[in-house]
């Protein structure tokens, strides 16, 4: 049942200060406060709704979330309303007040909030960041920090600015750096397709996530025996309560869990999964390649950027560093070349120095046909939908921007797709493997992928209808679904921090061949988990061919069944 927001909407004289408590200890209501008004809240607040209706299934409690904005109640309520999102139980309290007064802060009830999330209202990234720092001085104002018992959230927009809102929050804050987000997702599902579903079902609550529970029968048992302990959950990692509960991610096989060590696993729910007693049997013999091999085997790709973002020098080197020799990165911008190969030159980028990426710059405009016409929107593997500019004029000052630039790509393409999908049949390598060729396969039909950023929540939905649901769409949303996953537990920031980052462990989609003796080879899950140990690797789900949703976590892991060539594994592996 849907709850009308008309029934949670007060201002600040409205509101009673809550008294502080402990949300484990008395059973109150799980509170999340949200400071500011973004096109994130919508994603935002759906995401805490369903994490506190999986709270209150266990607990019996309901959920509460109060958001404080400047603006009148009557337009916060009319913006929300029209997303005609279904509380599930939670209770919305909104309050029209400056989030820097103290007194609305515990009105708000900072102090008894399970969680405190800071928000970015500000466009521009530097003085966004130091009203965070100044927010997070002002909530610790408002409350007695030593007696807080939760911790504040804070969407940073620069990552050289983190340190400064840490240090202002003196441990009680986590942040989430929105940009750095986003352009690391875009770059790895550009580069893999397929891994974008797997974030969004990993960073939601509905389906999949991480979860960090003790488990004191597992003490004294090797990591290479808990990871296949669970029938229900996948183990990733350990958090070692010897180096002062570091979390550390895909662990040596040999490690030896010890009095106090947590384990982070994958699973449906918190409730879902418990450790068994016994092990399964397990069929390890496989001539697998070798971790160098696999690594080495860098996929080559054509990527297109339309568009240009300010970031675009971080983007190249990331691209450069993960893409195969031979891969084009093609720049369609308004910006002219001049001008970009300025900008590059300045952040030290040198486009004619890179070795695996060569990078074709076009000129024109994403919102005429004629423009797009004029490139092979249909040879691309993948293409990233950006803001262009110095300022998100692609996406702020033309709503309808992003959604009519993607239907004219798709439609262009849909229009060529006949001539690749011939092409692709007549050019197929001799020396190509078969899984590689149905991968290849696969991702050739009309359905390149779109990587979309920036992206307000109508436009999202609009291009949700109107395009092919295979397409990847990247946006605020993601951040959102990270600032709700890090307010409903503050260790998963570590482990978001490392797989968003250039070093550590990283989510990858490989090829069946990499696990499999032969095609329709009979194997439990379960024995393709402990194959994937020899290269260090831990394989938490799949994802099979013609089939729009990845199988994260399956049921039934040591059960036998024939795996075939079209499977690509979803695993989690250190890079090299």
């Amino acid at each position: 049942m849907a709850v009308d927001p008309d029934l949670a909407l007060k201002n600040e004289e409205d509101v009673e200060p809550s008294q502080p408590s402990s949300d484990v200890e008395n059973g109150a209501p799980h509170h999340t406060v949200i400071l500011g008004w973004s096109n994130k809240i919508p994603s935002l607040v759906r995401q805490l709704t369903v994490a506190n209706q999986q709270q209150s299934g266990s607990m019996g409690r309901a959920g509460e979330i109060t958001v404080v904005a400047a603006m009148e109640l009557e337009q916060m309520q009319a913006e929300f309303k029209s997303h005609n999102i279904d509380m599930l139980g939670t209770n919305l309290t909104m309050i029209c007040g400056s989030r820097h007064d103290t007194q609305i802060l515990r009105k708000a009830g900072v102090d008894a909030a399970h969680a405190v999330i800071v928000l970015t209202e500000s466009q521009d990234a530097e003085e966004s960041d130091e009203l965070a720092v100044i927010l997070v001085k002002k909530i610790l104002k408002a409350m007695d920090a030593t007696n807080f018992k939760g911790y504040i959230v804070v969407e940073v927009n620069d990552v050289e600015d983190e340190v400064w809102v840490k240090e202002a929050g003196g441990g009680l804050v986590e942040t989430v750096v929105a940009k750095d987000v986003i352009r690391r997702l875009m770059v790895q599902c550009a580069r893999q397709p397929g891994l974008a579903q797997v974030w969004k079902d990993i960073l939601g609550f509905d389906k999949a996530e991480f979860f960090i529970r003790r488990w004191a029968e597992l003490d004294g048992m090797r990591f290479v025996d808990v990871l296949i302990s669970f029938p229900d959950a996948i183990p990733c990692g350990v958090k070692v309560a010897a180096r002062n509960g570091k979390i550390v991610l895909n662990p040596d096989d040999e490690y030896i869990l010890a009095e106090g060590d947590e384990v982070l696993v994958i699973a449906d729910d918190h409730d879902s999964y418990a450790p068994s007693t016994s092990l399964p049997e397990v069929r390890l013999f496989c001539k697998l390649r070798s971790p160098k091999e696999v690594q080495e085997a860098k996929a080559v790709k054509k990527i297109l950027f339309c568009g240009w973002q300010r970031d675009m020098e971080d983007m190249i080197p990331l691209l450069e560093g993960s893409l195969g020799e031979g891969s084009e990165l093609w720049i369609f911008s308004e910006v002219a070349e001049e001008e970009r190969a300025r900008r590059l030159r300045e952040k030290g980028v040198a486009v004619e120095s890179l070795q695996n990426v060569t990078v074709t710059e076009c000129t024109g405009k994403a919102t005429r046909k004629k423009d797009l016409e004029s490139l092979p929107l249909e040879l691309f593997d993948s293409i990233l939908l950006v803001a262009d500019g110095d300022t998100d004029s692609f996406i702020a000052k033309q709503e309808q921007g992003p959604l009519s630039t993607l239907i004219m790509i798709k439609s262009i393409q849909t229009k060529r797709m006949p001539y690749r999908e011939a092409r692709a049949v007549q050019m197929r390598p001799a020396g190509k493997s078969k899984s590689m060729w149905i991968d290849e396969l696969k991702h050739s039909p009309a359905q390149s992928i779109i990587v979309s950023d920036i992206l307000n929540e109508q436009t999202l939905r609009a291009i949700g209808e109107a395009v092919d649901s295979k397409d990847i769409v990247i946006s605020d949303e993601m951040v959102s679904m990270a600032l709700a996953m890090v307010a409903e537990d503050r260790c998963i920031s570590g482990v978001l921090d490392e797989l968003f980052a250039e070093e550590g462990n990283e989510m990858f989609m490989r090829p069946a061949e990499n696990y499999l003796d032969e095609d329709a080879e009979e194997l439990s899950f379960f024995d393709i988990m402990v194959r994937a140990r020899q290269r260090r690797e831990i394989v938490i789900g799949y994802h099979q061919v013609f089939k729009d949703n990845p199988a994260i976590n399956p049921r039934d892991k040591a059960v036998k069944k024939k795996w075939s060539l079209d499977v690509s594994f979803i695993v989690l592996v250190e890079r090299p």
